[in-house]
């Protein structure tokens, strides 16, 4: 199979690859295809370029990489991430809606099936009526995936945050006063979790916007969990010292 037919193949079963083209030096114009399980296709380029494609996948980001005197373009081939909403509330159509909007896949979940209906949250990917353990193990969150709980209730909480964050989730976020949080915080210690991985807590979730409808709560939230995946703090443009937009090369 060639490269293209592979790198094809991985684009209709929803697989990470990186596909990798010298654009100066020798080999010049050959390609290798590396799958996020370690796979190979193509020509046969040094192993270190086949090392860095976990990374590469991880950065989710086209970039060109030095390879001894040449100098590789890496072409990052990803599904869309992926939002888990875990309580059907109205924030919840909100957050799926402008998810959607931005090409990422949305899905929201409640074990209350009164709630968790398509007349009600029509604009997301998938709706699973669950309980919250049940929920994650079903969606099994990866390093692409944000995980938002918007319940108010510590039937529902605790066991979707403490599942959450046995997870690769890139993003968990929870919805609450600040009061709420720190009560959350207690019963999570009580359930288990280790108070390292309460750090990984986005709560409350959201950048400062001063958000007070739904949809704007929606907005701030979904802000957050875009510049956590790409690695910045949600600040003024007017006052980064980074470029505004991600680097495509070193």
């Amino acid at each position: 199979m060639s490269v293209f037919e592979r790198l094809a193949q991985a684009i209709e079963r929803d697989e990470r690859a990186v596909l990798f083209t010298v654009i100066e030096g020798e080999p010049l114009g050959a390609h290798m295809l590396v799958l996020e399980g370690g796979e190979r296709v193509g020509d046969d380029l040094p192993d270190g370029l086949a090392a860095q494609a976990g990374d590469l996948i991880r950065g989710h980001t086209n970039r060109i990489v030095e390879q001894g005197d040449a100098r590789v373009f890496a072409d990052v081939y990803a599904p869309p991430p992926r939002l888990l909403v875990y309580g059907a509330v109205d924030t919840a159509e909100s957050l799926a809606k402008l998810a959607r909007q931005i090409g990422w896949e949305a899905i929201v979940a409640d074990a209350r099936a009164k709630f968790a209906t398509r007349e009600r949250i029509p604009s997301a990917s998938e709706i699973i009526v669950a309980w919250p353990e049940e929920s994650i193990e079903q969606v099994a969150p990866d390093h692409a995936t944000a995980v938002v709980v918007l319940t108010h209730d510590d039937k529902f909480d605790v066991p979707a945050l403490k599942a959450a964050l046995a997870t690769e989730a890139f993003y968990v976020g929870a919805l609450g006063s600040r009061r709420n949080q720190e009560r959350r915080r207690e019963r999570l210690l009580d359930a288990g979790v280790d108070e390292t991985e309460l750090a990984r807590i986005s709560g409350p979730c959201g950048l400062d916007l001063g958000a007070e409808s739904q949809p704007e709560t929606a907005v701030s939230i979904l802000a957050e969990i875009i510049a956590v995946r790409n690695g910045r703090d949600g600040g003024k443009l007017q006052q980064s010292k980074q470029r505004i937009h991600v680097e495509v090369a070193e």
